[in-house]
């Protein structure tokens, strides 16, 4: 079974990632095309994960932030 704290984890950052990326995108600079621009098909899977993790952070999002939790 996949440890819930490690996908936490992998999600945020790579929302930190996708979300400084996208920022910097709007500057001129597309840091992930730079790093992974020979190879379009995993930019393509890069930004897939990001949107899959911002899924999953919106979904779980109630029961991990302590602002938010009804306990």
């Amino acid at each position: 079974m996949i440890n819930l704290k490690a996908l936490h984890m992998v999600a945020c950052i790579l929302l930190w990632v996708g979300g400084l990326n996208l920022g910097l995108t709007a500057l001129g600079f597309n840091v992930v095309g730079m790093v992974l621009g020979s190879m379009p098909g995993l930019e393509t899977w890069f930004n897939i994960l990001v949107g899959a993790s911002a899924v999953y952070v919106v979904v779980t999002h109630r029961n991990d932030c302590k602002m938010c939790s009804t306990s």
